[in-house]
């Protein structure tokens, strides 16, 4: 009991201290995520196995350098493990914990293209992909693309292509392009057979959306 007692008093300062570096962060970047990547997580380890300590301080983390990678450019993914290490530190915890939750955040990104060699690494990486995924996805991607001013000029991402930006003065057009793209090449990247038992569930949701946007767009069909 007093180490399930330690146990939680350290994740619940790990969630305090992840969420003053998400204030006023864009909603598809904010605490929500954070805490749904770690349900995620969760969920997956009782599946595929690996230390829930570790993932769950690993997912809390694991974006808490995004705020200075807007400012000043790298990579969030390295800022996040400097700022986890020298968090976990402070607050007494083992050397070998620090270097597993380490690791994991940096080796989280979707970009990344890296297969990770731990458990609780390909887990993580796994829970923030899923989270693009499914109706949260969808909400996701609108948000984010706001955020970036990016609602009158839209990524279209072409299946041949790897970042090719089409702007659109359609931002329907140009969602919906990137929306029939991105979301369908997460699954083949995935680790663990629980996340892609969630993809595939997630992009169902995913094609009925895009099937009835496709049909309401039509507007040569919808003329009286």
């Amino acid at each position: 009991m007093p180490e399930n007692r330690i146990f939680m008093n350290l994740i619940e300062k790990t969630r305090e201290f992840a969420a003053t570096f998400h204030e006023g962060e864009p909603s598809s970047h904010d605490m929500s995520h954070i805490n749904r990547v770690e349900a995620l997580c969760s969920g997956i380890q009782k599946e595929e196995g690996g230390d829930i300590l570790t993932l769950q301080l690993a997912a809390l983390l694991h974006d808490v350098g995004v705020i200075k990678e807007h400012e000043e450019g790298g990579d969030h993914a390295l800022y996040s493990a400097e700022i986890a290490s020298e968090f976990l530190g402070r607050a007494g915890v083992e050397e070998k914990t620090i270097e597993a939750v380490t690791y994991c955040i940096q080796n989280h990104r979707f970009s990344g293209g890296k297969i990770p060699e731990t458990i609780e690494a390909r887990i993580l990486q796994d829970a923030d992909r899923l989270d693009a995924l499914g109706a949260i996805g969808i909400f996701r991607a609108v948000l984010s693309m706001g955020a970036l001013r990016m609602l009158k000029h839209m990524t279209g991402l072409d299946k041949g292509s790897s970042k090719k930006t089409v702007y659109r003065e359609n931002p329907v057009e140009g969602f919906n392009e990137y929306m029939h793209y991105k979301p369908f090449t997460i699954p083949e990247k995935l680790n663990t057979d629980t996340a892609k038992r969630i993809a595939e569930e997630r992009l169902k949701i995913m094609r009925l959306y895009l099937e009835a946007l496709n049909l309401e767009t039509e507007t040569d069909k919808q003329k009286p």
